[in-house]
């Protein structure tokens, strides 16, 4: 009796356990009310929240000019307004449409035919059985052939079409101008979250004068475009498969 209540128990802490995890309870408290929206809080007071650190320049000496309103190195509408030093925001615009298309096809042929006979050597023909096989015959003595041939065929058809913004951050300004931009961007949808980065390296004269860059301008350009999440967790071999892909030598 015990040892069954015990196991009753023990069930019951497990589902409710389970249930608290995958929010469940949650979902039946809600039964027949529209979802409710979170409070208006302070965000830095969220669970998670971490202050944001990004690459500044370095801190510049205010100077003011006699008989002038405007300050040295402030935003005036007299000043460029396109990313310079480090910390400034760029916006990058993708517009990949990338086709590739190939072809090959390859095969090889060869073909060999070796033959040797000594039916007259001098009389030494008819010793030959003393030091070859009884069966040896002097007029043929040898007879090789050999075959092979090889076929190969490989197609390329691929098709690419990205357009997307985002914006990036000037992280360095190396010796000779140029600039280094990176960028991040993270969408979450439910429990999917799409994921885009954006790095290489921009010369300040292809920026326009609306502060964007085309993404065919960057130097050293690495794009990524993907998510994870549930949905990008099931188009993906499970962990086993792929180790098996990987030690499988067949």
């Amino acid at each position: 009796m015990f040892i069954r209540r015990a196991l009753g128990l023990a069930v019951a802490a497990t589902l409710t356990a389970s249930l608290a995890g995958c929010g469940a309870l949650n979902r039946i408290d809600q039964i027949g009310a529209a979802p409710a929206l979170a409070p208006i809080s302070n965000p830095t007071s969220t669970p998670g929240y971490r202050p944001v650190s990004m690459p500044m320049p370095a801190p510049e000496q205010v100077v003011y000019q006699p008989n002038s309103l405007w300050r040295s190195g402030s935003r005036a509408f007299f000043r460029d307004q396109r990313a310079a030093k480090i910390g400034d925001i760029l916006t990058v615009i993708i517009n990949i449409a990338d086709s590739a298309k190939v072809n090959n096809a390859t095969k090889r042929t060869r073909a060999n035919s070796e033959s040797a006979a000594a039916p007259n050597l001098l009389g030494f023909e008819s010793k030959l059985k003393n030091v070859l096989p009884d069966a040896v015959n002097p007029t043929a003595l040898i007879d090789a052939t050999s075959a092979g041939s090889s076929a190969g065929a490989g197609s390329v058809d691929r098709k690419e079409n990205v357009e997307l913004t985002v914006a990036g951050v000037v992280t360095q300004v190396l010796p000779n101008g140029n600039l280094v931009i990176e960028g991040r961007q993270e969408v979450r949808v439910n429990y999917e979250v799409r994921e885009l980065l954006i790095a290489g390296i921009v010369r300040p004269e292809d920026i326009s004068n609306t502060n964007t860059i085309l993404h065919t301008q960057i130097a050293e350009a690495r794009i990524s475009y993907g998510g994870r999440g549930q949905l990008t967790d099931v188009q993906q071999p499970r962990y086993g498969q792929q180790l098996y892909d990987v030690l499988m030598p067949f």
